[in-house]
């Protein structure tokens, strides 16, 4: 039996994000621009907003040995559940810079989408925002971006 996946999601253009979204982004970019990325010279930078309205930011950091750098995702959620560990993350937005400017989309790899899940498995579900430069990306449930998740309940 043939199945398919319908992930929903909206397009919002740029001039129609809300002040803290403008916000987030701005703290994204902000962050991408702190970036340490030698090697692959892509810079990104994510912001995560809690549901007590802190915002949390992260950037890629890499290392020659490459499994020991981290993303950007990764290094914003593992600060908050750090920081703030009984405070939900409500969206999660993501920037990108490579050499030539701007990335107009850019998604988490598979190690972040992992932690995202996880995330939302140990709070709730929350919205991932994908920003490039004209519009952004939304993503209502974060599960969307792995469909055939691991977690605990495989264990």
């Amino acid at each position: 039996m043939k199945k398919e996946l319908n992930i929903p999601y909206e397009i919002i253009p740029h001039e129609a994000l809300s002040p803290v979204r403008l916000e987030m982004e701005r703290l994204a970019i902000e962050a991408a621009r702190k970036a340490y990325a030698p090697y692959s010279r892509f810079h990104v930078g994510a912001a995560v907003l809690l549901e007590n309205g802190q915002i949390i930011t992260g950037s890629n950091q890499e290392n020659a040995a490459y499994p020991s750098g981290t993303c950007a995702e990764r290094t914003a959620l593992f600060y908050a559940g750090a920081q703030y560990p009984d405070v939900a993350p409500q969206e999660l937005m993501i920037v990108a810079f490579n050499q030539e400017g701007r990335v107009p989309l850019i998604t988490p790899c598979g190690s972040c989408r992992q932690v995202i899940i996880e995330t939302a498995t140990r709070f709730a579900p929350y919205k991932i925002l994908l920003a490039g430069q004209s519009e952004v990306l939304v993503l209502e449930d974060c599960r969307s971006l792995l469909p055939f998740a691991f977690d605990g309940s495989d264990l």
